[in-house]
Formats: C-alpha cells, structure tokens, sequence
C-alpha cells in the first residue's frame, strides 16, 4: 500500500546527547547521520521532513520531558539516542504516549520492560555483541578477565553478560569498582591477579583515560590486554586524550567488512559533515532516517499506521538489508542483525582499525 506523498513536512523529534555529561561525539555523529539522510530524503521528493532536535545531556529525566515536549508538538514519530539507560526512558515514554520511536544507537537489551508495538530498534541488543566480545577473549586465550566499572544498569548489564559467557567457556571475570579504586589502586590489584585482560566499562574521559594511561605506564602489567566493548576507541576524543595509549584496545564496532553500495556512496558525505571518518553511530543515524522515510512514503504519517509497519520494513541501508523482527527476551521489533565486529586501532597507524573478529 502507497500513500500520496504529502507537501506538508513531517515532524520528527530526535533526541541525542549533545552536550556534557553526554557522549557528545556520539551525539554528533549520530546527529550527522539523522541530517544527511534527511537532506537527501527532502531532496529527492515525495516525503518532507522537519527534524525537531532536543539534547538529552545523557539524562533519563531530561529526555522524558523532552518526548512529553515533542509530542505535545504532534510530532509523528522519535529517532534517536546513544545512551541506552536515556533510551530506556525515552522509550518507555514514548510507548505510554503512543509514539512511535526509532531507536538508532542504544543496545541495552531491557530497552523497555514489557512487550511493545510503538518500539523499534536499529542497534543490536547487548547480549549478542557483548557475547561476541567474550568470544572473542576466549578465543585468544584470556580466561581470567578484570573489569574497570562504574555504576550503572548498562555496564550492570554488560559485566553479567561477559560473566556467564566466560563462565560457560571455562573464565572467570572480577569486578574493579572505579567508584572506590583510583588509578594507580586499579594498577596495584591488577598486578596482584592473574587477570590477562582489564576491560574499561566506564566514560571517557575520566575515569578511562587515567586509568589506562597508568596501565600502560606499568612495567607489572605489560602484555596485560586492555579493552573497551563499548565502544570508546572509536572517537577522536579518546585518540586526542590518550595518542599510541589508545591503541590495540579492541571495541565493539557495528559495521560490516564491506558497506552496501548506499553506504559506499554516503561514506564521503558523512565525512564531509564531520570533517574525519564516520563511526558506525553516523551510519546507525542515517539508517534510522532512510528506514523511517521507506515507511512513510508506504503508510502515511498516521502514528499508529507507522507503528504497525515495523515488521513489515525491508530497506537497504548503509551496512545491509534492515528489517525488524521479534527476538525472545526483547521487548521491541529489532533488527536482527546487525553486523558486529571486535576491532582496534593500529598502533603503527592510528587512523586504522584492524578487524579482530567479526559476526
């Protein structure tokens, strides 16, 4: 079923952490994504879109009200959102109101807390990178693993993860709490363990940056492998903050070996608006856009009419071909999946990443 394209625009409420305490890299990549995609959506006709964007700072209760703000706006539906503990509030929100949201970039797997047809997500749940990310551990040898935590439901979340899968394949995982431990503590209980690898579950760039510069400054730990699942090794901001220290830390990247051709052809363009190379967020964030666009242009701006269309989506995208199903234990329709890699920066050239593992 077509719908006649419309001239009035679309309203589409993006929410995104654009400034402090936010990952406000990620916010902008991802903000990056959303723009283009919808530039090129507005240019090619058919569909309009009026991208109405609210920072989330990273707050929970900050992003709740701004979806309370957007709907009262009437806008048709949400994008958005790198912070999954943001996510969750925006999508449990956003569910109460029926509106329909898009989630680009959060992977907690509890993304919501019941069953809900207004949900959808482009991420992976974190149970299945997470899960890649311990195979990969095991497969290069580390059975006694160490992580560097702060407190919160994500990296809650991830360190069980890691525990089980490790403990399923013959590792052990212990907890270093960087709400109590400073750096060269972090240090001090590292070189008393047997732990071959410490991986950071925290923000960048304190407490990370510190305690990964003392690791690397440590003649106790050398060979001592330092990690990152979640992603920080990405951005420039880690580059900028640790240099060749923020090399050869594998991280969790959701990009496949080879882009599509639609992804091949909006690499430069993401580039451009960024002036350097797009992450995998940038890519999520238009592929948000280009999935939400197929659907109106199929069902009209009807909130419910959109929600109703999540299992029925299949549109190329940047990193493969994006349609969204029920997987047990998660609450929304979900792309399932996207591609997952372990990658890390090249200490001999730190604009490179090599590709560990894949999956």
């Amino acid at each position: 079923m077509t719908t006649p394209p419309t001239s009035s625009p679309v309203r589409i409420g993006v929410l995104a952490p654009l400034s402090r305490p936010g990952w406000v890299q990620a916010g902008e990549h991802l903000l990056a994504g959303l723009e283009l995609a919808a530039a090129e959506v507005n240019a090619a006709g058919g569909v309009q879109l009026d991208l109405v964007v609210r920072d989330t700072a990273a707050d929970a209760q900050k992003a709740e009200a701004a979806v309370d703000e957007l709907a009262g706006l009437g806008v048709t539906a949400l994008v958005g959102e790198y912070h999954s503990v943001v996510a969750r509030a925006v999508a449990a929100r956003a569910d109460a109101l029926s509106v329909p949201y898009l989630c680009s970039s959060a992977v907690l797997d509890a993304l919501i807390d019941q069953p809900s047809e207004w949900v959808a997500r482009i991420a992976p749940a974190q149970s299945r990178g997470w899960r890649l990310y311990a195979d990969f551990l095991l497969g290069a040898g580390h059975r006694q693993v160490a992580v560097a935590t702060q407190p919160s439901v994500y990296w809650a979340s991830g360190t069980r993860i890691l525990r089980e899968h490790l403990a399923a394949g013959g590792g052990t995982l212990v907890e270093l709490d960087l709400n109590t431990l400073d750096a060269a503590a972090v240090c001090d209980t590292l070189a008393g363990s047997q732990a071959t690898a410490l991986l950071m579950l925290s923000g960048i760039p304190d407490p990370a940056v510190p305690v990964v510069k003392a690791v690397r400054a440590d003649p106790r730990l050398t060979g001592l492998l330092i990690g990152a699942p979640a992603g920080q090794p990405e951005f420039a901001e880690w580059l900028a903050a640790l240099g060749v220290d923020g090399a050869g830390i594998p991280f969790l990247r959701y990009l496949p070996e080879q882009l599509t051709p639609l992804g091949t052809r909006v690499d430069p363009a993401l580039r451009s608006r960024l002036g350097g190379a797009p992450s995998f967020v940038a890519f999520e964030g238009y592929d948000t856009i280009t999935v939400l666009a197929d659907v109106l242009r199929t069902h009209g701006a009807d909130r419910a009419r959109i929600a109703a269309a999540w299992p029925h989506v299949s549109v190329e995208g940047t990193r493969g071909v994006i349609s969204f199903t029920r997987v047990p234990g998660i609450n929304v329709w979900q792309w399932a999946w996207p591609p997952i890699q372990v990658v890390e920066r090249d200490p001999q050239t730190l604009d490179h990443f090599r590709v560990l593992h894949s999956g």
